[in-house]
């Protein structure tokens, strides 16, 4: 017997940061959505815990108790009383430290997996504390659609969206360290009064209409400036996504993925030709959002 859930990449169509606090984390404000890229996890019984990968960036992903998946398969054990003995298999399709929360999907995915494995029911509010113990990003790739995530990200309050919204991402050549980022926020912002996060009424007002362009507005990230300051060139894949006709450009949460927001799946197309060609990325793929999130296959 094995099971398997796809769970899907995200993007921060709002990132507002605030202060570093005393533990080392930043509250958010964050409004997530689900996107159609999508990593699988598969989870079979077997002699003990173990972690293979498959994908594009396979060679990427630790095959130890370091990843996400391996762990959260070990805390739900460790909740049950009984020993994570499966062989996690991911196949990964989302960008690794891309700023798509990969690794948080893995996580959610082997959660949501091995409880289906093992019987174990856990109620969905437990399954959200684990996750959230796991990582900020973890409950969102649980939950899915669209929401705003609060304290450092965990905290989730549903969002409404009134359409489809399509996208391009480019995937850049190597990761970016998501605590690098944050060390690079806190040292350029370092003697500067840092606002306190909060979601942005004009942002929320663009998911409900369903309005593309009003969307493309209102899009922000406060992590794009020391993104671009630790990978200058970032700066040059946005312009050629924007020259292509994306209606807005922004680094995908701590980067160094980048995504462009389009007008409809046409354009999506066209844009995400141009960025390939531009020779400014690695690869450039489409998606729509919002998607559901974790799910049993």
């Amino acid at each position: 017997m094995s099971v398997t859930v796809r769970v899907p990449a995200k993007v921060n169509v709002q990132l507002a940061v605030g202060a570093a606090r005393p533990d080392g984390f930043h509250d958010l404000a964050n409004v997530f959505l689900a996107v159609g890229l999508y990593d699988e996890v598969t989870v079979t019984p077997a002699d003990s815990l173990r972690i293979t990968c498959s994908g594009p960036d396979a060679a990427q992903v630790p095959l130890d108790a370091s990843n996400l998946a391996a762990r959260a398969a070990s805390a739900l054990a460790a909740r049950h009383g009984i020993a994570p003995d499966v062989h996690l298999h991911i196949d990964k399709d989302i960008p690794v430290a891309g700023g798509m929360a990969g690794g948080s999907a893995d996580g959610a995915g082997a959660l949501l997996a091995c409880d289906a494995l093992w019987g174990t029911r856990t109620p969905r509010e437990d399954l959200l504390a684990l996750c959230a113990e796991l990582g900020s990003d973890v409950p969102f790739s649980l939950v899915g659609g669209a929401a705003l995530g609060t304290g450092r990200g965990e905290r989730l309050t549903p969002v409404e969206v009134g359409g489809t919204f399509h996208w391009v991402f480019a995937v850049a050549d190597g990761g970016l360290s998501t605590p690098a980022v944050y060390r690079e926020f806190d040292r350029l912002t370092a003697g500067t009064r840092v606002p306190e996060p909060a979601a942005s009424d004009a942002l929320l007002d663009a998911l409900r209409s369903g309005d593309p362009k009003a969307l493309a507005a209102s899009l922000s990230n406060d992590l794009q400036a020391p993104a671009l300051s630790l990978r200058p060139s970032l700066s040059a894949t946005l312009a050629a996504g924007t020259e292509a006709g994306a209606l807005a450009a922004l680094v995908s949460g701590s980067g160094p993925t980048t995504a462009f927001l389009t007008e409809d799946a046409a354009t999506a197309d066209r844009v995400a030709a141009a960025l390939t060609a531009s020779g400014t990325c690695r690869t450039a793929r489409t998606a729509a959002s919002p998607v559901p999130g974790a799910t049993v296959l």
